[in-house]
């Protein structure tokens, strides 16, 4: 079983003891289109290039690509299906985020997690920082978006805080 296929009481979390630096995943792909990519832009992002595919075929593009908050959005529903396993306090902060490609209609993208370190509660509370490098990857290897996501997880003691 999936943890998307759990329910968040019947997930068997993993707490801050469960990770390990180093650790990788990678989501399925999925395909993006125009539709998505033009209402999303008209609802969150109208700027041209993105919800207007006939004024977008004259921008450095040449066609309307997702804007860097759609595809962090899609990142976030793609890492969802690969981490939501993880006993998550809340995210604190990205570091190093870099727009590297354009997402366009008809690319295939994945997202990848590595673990690249973990720090316990200095302040001695039951949780402990989690830095994660991501990246939305096209099916060929070229990362569109890469950064690194700084978390709180719940240790075991936290998981058990009632």
């Amino acid at each position: 079983m999936a943890a998307t296929d759990l329910s968040p009481l019947d997930t068997p979390w993993r707490c801050f003891e469960d990770l390990a630096v180093g650790e990788r995943r990678q989501s399925a792909s999925r395909t993006v289109t125009e539709d998505e990519i033009v209402a999303f832009a008209r609802a969150y992002d109208p700027q041209w290039f993105h919800a207007d595919p006939e004024a977008a075929r004259g921008s450095v593009f040449g066609q309307v690509v997702a804007s860097g908050i759609h595809v962090l959005a899609l990142w976030r529903q793609l890492d969802h299906t690969i981490n939501s396993d993880i006993d998550f306090v809340a995210g604190v902060g990205f570091d190093t985020l870099r727009l590297k490609r354009a997402v366009r209609a008809g690319d295939t993208i994945h997202v990848t997690s590595e673990i690249v370190s973990l720090e316990p509660s200095r302040s001695g509370k039951p949780r402990g920082t989690a830095v994660t490098r991501y990246a939305v990857v096209l099916d060929d290897g070229t990362e569109c978006v890469s950064f690194e996501s700084i978390n709180l997880v719940y240790t075991r003691a936290g998981r058990e805080r009632g």
